[in-house]
């Protein structure tokens, strides 16, 4: 009896042995393929992203896909950087269109012409034209887009403009249009303390878009600062008017003492009426019982001009990636139709495809916001950042601790630029870091 559960024994090992050697597709060990990508986002995209590597794996067993999610932008570029110093780099890096700049800067990324042109399976024609852009350099492609993000949603609160018998804003609506509700939303108590804001915007951009002004002379090839320039001047001021003259939004004071962290907390505890913001805000704003809700685009500029900021994010490869054709497999896996469908689903990121944006998992989905759809109108107006590698610190170290002074009353518009625009331009003229 010992001896025959020995043997039996001997056979499970061999079997076992067998399967680990050899893949359970019948498989050589060597023919299995690990691929790391690395990411950064919020619990609600590592859970998106964990589900279509999940369910992607199934069919692609020779592929063996490591996520390596990192919390915090900031973080995550820095953990990067250091990886590609110290020659241990991902296969497949996750790149928002502001860092990768930086990323570009470093030569990381392979250009994906080869595979796209050889590739029948895939096309980037239905995707909208400018993310695609973003990501392209000299002709060549280093990112295929997951997403497109207008900064063009204005959330709206349906119950404060109810009781406040002020009418929903409409994507016609202008400038004049959004101070006139924001005054008759705002609400104080018998101490004078303001209860309820009208409106809440931290993208300064949208304001000098819209108003015919620009950050700088050439966004694709920035030499020049042009925030001295007259019409972005009074884009900003009257951005600081709303928080300094009118008082119908929160400055970094009021935002301090709230203590409610941002401006999508502000939103759902009913403390804001309006916050401007991007559609990555939908799948947090979903779980708000207390009201209803939907998003308008961005208004117009006193002269007519529709224009705003925009954010949106692709996946590239490494081109030290030792895997480059599986690491290619994988970026579909992610940036290809069935993830975005899957972001589109979840209400997180508006996909980067035309169709599928058009279609009835996104503009057709009866889930909040109603009224998504206005954002495929939106990519049509969108302005990127400035390609310089150099930016993102302009913003960090420049321009973000300055506005919370112009926010506060404590300078115009006309001396925020003047004092910034000869720095910004020693910035842009320094050599790409």
């Amino acid at each position: 009896m010992m001896k025959r559960l020995i043997r039996v024994i001997k056979v499970i090992l061999v079997v076992f042995l067998s399967i680990v050697i050899y893949g359970c597709a019948g498989q050589k060990k060597e023919d299995v393929k690990r691929i790391q990508v690395s990411y950064w986002g919020s619990y609600q995209e590592v859970r998106i992203i964990k589900s279509i590597i999940k369910e992607w794996q199934k069919e692609h067993p020779d592929i063996i896909v490591e996520l390596q999610h990192t919390p915090g932008v900031s973080n995550y570029i820095s953990k990067l950087l250091t990886r590609v110093a110290g020659g241990n780099p991902p296969d497949v890096a996750f790149a928002e269109v502001g860092i990768f700049v930086e990323f570009q800067a470093e030569d990381l990324f392979m250009d994906l012409n080869p595979f796209i042109e050889n590739d029948p399976d895939f096309s980037l024609k239905d995707y909208f034209p400018a993310v695609v852009e973003r990501f392209t350099r000299d002709g060549k492609i280093y990112g295929i887009p997951r997403d497109t993000a207008p900064y063009a949603c204005v959330y709206y609160n349906k119950r404060l403009f109810d009781e406040a018998g002020v009418s929903y804003p409409t994507d016609d609506w202008t400038w004049s249009d959004l101070l006139e509700k924001s005054k008759a939303l705002t609400k104080k108590n018998k101490e004078g303390q303001t209860i309820v804001y009208g409106f809440y915007s931290s993208f300064y951009q949208n304001f000098i878009y819209s108003n015919g002004g620009r950050l700088v002379d050439n966004v694709d090839y920035p030499t020049r600062c042009t925030l001295d320039d007259p019409k972005t001047i009074e884009g900003l001021q009257f951005y600081a008017d709303l928080f300094t003259k009118y008082d119908v939004s929160p400055d970094p004071i009021d935002m301090s003492n709230m203590d409610l962290g941002g401006g999508n907390e502000l939103f759902m505890r009913g403390r804001v009426a309006m916050y401007n913001s991007g559609i990555w805000e939908t799948p947090m704003l979903r779980t708000i019982k207390d009201f209803d809700w939907d998003i308008v685009m961005f208004p117009k500029g006193p002269t007519g001009i529709r224009s705003f900021g925009t954010g949106g994010s692709a996946y590239c490869i490494m081109k030290t990636t030792k895997h480059p054709k599986a690491s290619w497999e994988v970026v579909k896996a992610l940036a290809a139709d069935k993830g975005q469908i899957k972001m589109a689903e979840e209400g997180l990121a508006q996909p980067a495809n035309r169709k599928i944006a058009e279609g009835p998992h996104w503009a057709g989905s009866p889930r909040k916001p109603l009224h998504k759809d206005m954002l495929n109108e939106a990519v049509k107006y969108v302005v990127y950042s400035p390609f310089h590698s150099n930016w993102r610190e302009i913003e960090e170290k420049y321009l973000s601790p300055e506005l919370d002074y112009l926010l506060l009353g404590k300078e115009t518009a006309e001396e925020f630029a003047h004092k910034l625009t000869p720095i910004i331009n020693k910035m842009l003229q320094r050599k790409e870091d």
